[in-house]
């Protein structure tokens, strides 16, 4: 396993110490696609990590325990599928790229110490948002193609019989931060925070993949709530009402959710200052305010 010592501040990112316990992983890669003649789909999402100190980040952020199930995102060629194999006791990965599924397991198979554990994962050909998810407990680890991240959110809180216990995700930078900010910058910063609490790990650079992506990246990791905050129809409600006070941003709350049916009142009753901007409101007033829409509406 790829191990993180002791932390060190490099400009604005936070970098562990690593151990190095496998060869330098940009060589591997290249070697690899060079070797079987692979080309990379950007349209797709496909960058592959190549950069050993964020990948142990993600998987000192992920904590996992010898019992864990896994469910990994986009595997590509099995960067991060090699290390969770180390660490849990069983990996799905799920990959859209049915060229990528042998080329997965040949990856693998570079490792020989590796061999024992490769029977504990199942690679699925599939997209991850029509995709079941597990009916026992499981954590999500993963490099997430950047254009699928709400959608995928959607997919595990919303749409999933049984969520994930926690997720650690490799997004982009200006997502991450917005998810993690104090204040709802956005439908997906209230969506996550029904579910859970999220963290920043650390910012990851352009460099840290291949090819390169146009922007840079960040290591989320999300512990999710024993129970959501709010049932699903009600977050659903939460949501819309979100949507539409996201749509005019730059307005106080009094010329969006102000003038819906009953939304001055709702306002008024939760203590809620109609000047106020949707940025400002904390989780627990998106709660509120829905509850007095509803039963202003009832």
């Amino acid at each position: 396993m790829i191990m993180s010592g002791n932390k060190k501040r490099t400009e604005d990112k936070l970098y562990p110490e690593i151990v190095h316990t496998v060869r330098m992983l940009n060589d591997d890669v290249h070697s690899f696609l060079r070797q079987h003649g692979l080309w990379l789909n950007t349209d797709r999402g496909q960058h592959f990590l190549v950069d050993e100190e964020t990948l142990a980040e993600i998987l000192s952020a992920a904590a996992l325990k010898p019992q864990d199930h896994v469910v990994e995102i986009g595997p590509g060629i099995g960067v991060l599928t090699r290390e969770l194999l180390k660490c849990a006791e069983k990996v799905t990965a799920i990959e859209i790229d049915e060229r990528l599924i042998p080329l997965l397991h040949k990856f693998l198979d570079q490792t020989p110490s590796l061999k024992p554990k490769t029977l504990n994962l199942t690679a699925v050909h599939g997209n991850a948002l029509h995709t079941p998810m597990p009916t026992e407990a499981y954590k999500v680890v993963a490099n997430i193609p950047y254009h699928i991240t709400s959608p995928l959110l959607r997919h595990f809180f919303l749409e999933s019989t049984l969520r994930p216990s926690s997720l650690t995700l490799l997004l982009q930078r200006e997502v991450a931060e917005n998810i993690c900010s104090e204040k709802s910058d956005s439908i997906l910063t209230v969506l996550v925070r029904l579910f859970g609490e999220p963290h920043l790990v650390c910012l990851v650079p352009k460099e840290a993949f291949f090819p390169p992506p146009e922007v840079d990246s960040a290591v989320l990791h999300i512990d999710c709530f024993p129970s959501p905050l709010a049932d699903k129809e009600t977050t659903e409600r939460i949501l819309n009402l979100a949507k539409l006070a996201f749509s005019q941003r730059r307005k106080m709350l009094s010329n969006s959710i102000g003038h819906t049916p009953g939304g001055s009142d709702a306002l008024q009753k939760c203590g809620i200052d109609p000047k106020r901007r949707p940025e400002t409101l904390s989780i627990d007033e998106w709660i509120r305010l829905e509850q007095a829409v509803n039963n202003t509406q009832a």
